[in-house]
């Protein structure tokens, strides 16, 4: 038996609800097909927008959405996007699969994404390969509501009042895919760029967020801190998960080993490693000001599924998926002091996706579900909590066979999250809590072989079901089955 202590009288903050953000790039067919299928589609749709995947991404009440994004961002120019769907640019998508896009999906289409959603909007702006004033105008169209030469083409483009958009990227991976600039001439461009990002109200609040490091490079996020932290609000973290070091060989999301299956959670427990020492950078050189850590891209990367464009990085979801989100997600709430917003990539289609569309047909996840059974983690206090977890593993991938988080919501409820990570066995765990009364107590697991899947022949073989609970003098008991992610609901 392992012991589970919950401790209701220690806490690091408030979870952040958009620590489950969700992430959209144009790539392969996330957005065309995925999100969008326009309004003359025989798929259900409202304004061009599946109806099925829209309900599905409402149901874990997705926070906010960044776009257009990832590489793509820094080769978009937002303006071929708006106006009469006839007279917009094509344009050639040369980052994913060299396919040539119609832009009918462009700022318009993505507010109304949003809007359908209830969540925030996070914009990726173009700093590669686009300009100081081609960045302002485009917050000025979103944000301005009195009268400009923006806002007048944007109320001609049918909508009259602005979104007000909050948060606001200052390019992206600048230094690769954005740029390949090195960290001082980032920095300088950041100052630039985040000047004319202005806001056009009273009572408008804009967040602008550096581009950040890529996985372990501390000199990146100490070089643009020291130059350029005054001038942001927070600076991003992106970090992938490979079973593989060889980017040309990656690993099958299928056809794995038990050895892969750990080597995947161990990297993806050193999530943990890297939000810890660029949370230390970041309050190193804040000064008075708090500047947070956003992770805006996270998650599995294997090759893509045989006979796929390779350009559009479609793979397959499974328990082994669900795992890397549930640590994930645990190690983002468990920092919630620093990490203010996190966005897996991605939504639909693409890598470690909440959703997969084959023409009519969805089919939702186990990374899905996993949101799912963590959704009241949003905006809840983080408890402090942790476990009495033994090293699994083979040969020398070893890992704990037990990761947890727990916080408690307005209403008083404890939510606690706990993965197990050992593939063959079985974890009793007895929950203690302290500082809070065990109330009534329900549960809900996910479970199943690591490489279990949901396709379109079997869109519910991987689903969550109740799990049983017992109560005890200290809080509770409960059996974890192997390969599982469970939530537990303690009522106050």
């Amino acid at each position: 038996m392992s012991y589970l202590f919950v401790n209701a009288n220690r806490s690091a903050g408030t979870i952040n609800k958009n620590i489950y953000g969700q992430f959209s790039e144009h790539l392969g067919r996330c957005i065309y097909g995925g999100l969008y299928v326009g309004e003359d589609s025989p798929i259900p749709n409202k304004n061009g927008l599946r109806t099925d995947v829209v309900d599905a991404l409402k149901a874990i009440r997705v926070p906010v959405l960044r776009w257009p994004g990832g590489c793509f961002a820094d080769t978009y120019h937002w303006q071929d996007g708006i106006g009469p769907k006839e007279q917009r640019k094509t344009i050639v998508n040369t980052n994913w699969g060299g396919v040539t896009e119609d832009n009918s999906f462009g700022t318009h289409e993505f507010m109304e994404l949003c809007g359908q959603l209830g969540c925030e909007a996070y914009f990726s702006g173009n700093v590669g390969s686009g300009t100081v004033q081609e960045f302002s105008d485009w917050v000025e169209y979103c944000n301005m509501g009195g009268v400009s030469p923006m806002a007048d083409l944007r109320r001609k483009n049918g909508r009259e009042q602005p979104w007000n958009v909050k948060f606001w990227g200052v390019g992206n991976e600048a230094w690769g895919c954005g740029g390949s600039m090195r960290p001082e001439y980032y920095a300088d461009l950041c100052r630039q760029y985040a000047t004319y990002l202005r806001t056009y109200a009273p009572d408008q609040k804009m967040v602008k967020i550096a581009s950040g490091a890529n996985s372990d490079d501390y000199n990146w996020t100490k070089t643009v801190m020291e130059r350029a932290g005054g001038w942001v609000d927070a600076v991003s973290l992106h970090y992938y998960t490979l079973p593989h070091d060889d980017w040309q060989h990656k690993g099958s999301a299928l056809d794995f080993t038990r050895a892969e299956y750990y080597t995947t959670l161990r990297k993806a427990l050193r999530m943990d490693e890297l939000v810890e020492n660029h949370s230390r950078i970041l309050r190193q050189y804040q000064g008075s000001r708090t500047v947070g850590l956003i992770v805006d891209e996270w998650g599995t990367w294997y090759d893509v599924e045989p006979g796929t464009n390779p350009g559009f990085l479609y793979q397959q979801n499974t328990m082994r998926d669900a795992l890397v989100a549930a640590v994930s997600l645990n190690i983002f709430n468990n920092h919630c002091d620093t990490v203010c917003m996190a966005n897996i990539a991605q939504m639909v289609n693409v890598l470690q996706a909440m959703i997969l569309t084959e023409g009519e047909r969805m089919v939702l996840t186990p990374t899905y579900h996993v949101f799912a059974l963590y959704k009241d983690h949003q905006n809840a206090r983080q408890l402090e909590s942790y476990v009495g977890a033994a090293l699994v593993g083979e040969g020398e991938e070893q890992v704990p066979d037990l990761h947890v988080s727990a916080s408690q919501g307005a209403d008083g409820a404890i939510l606690i999250t706990a993965a197990n990570l050992d593939d063959a066995a079985p974890r009793t765990v007895h929950v203690v809590l302290e500082g809070a009364k065990a109330g009534a107590v329900t549960a809900r697991v996910l479970s199943g072989a690591a490489n279990a899947a949901n396709d379109f022949d079997h869109p519910g073989r991987v689903a969550p079901r109740a799990l049983a609970v017992t109560p005890t003098a200290e809080g509770f008991d409960a059996v974890l089955p192997a390969c599982a992610v469970a939530a537990f609901r303690v009522e106050p």
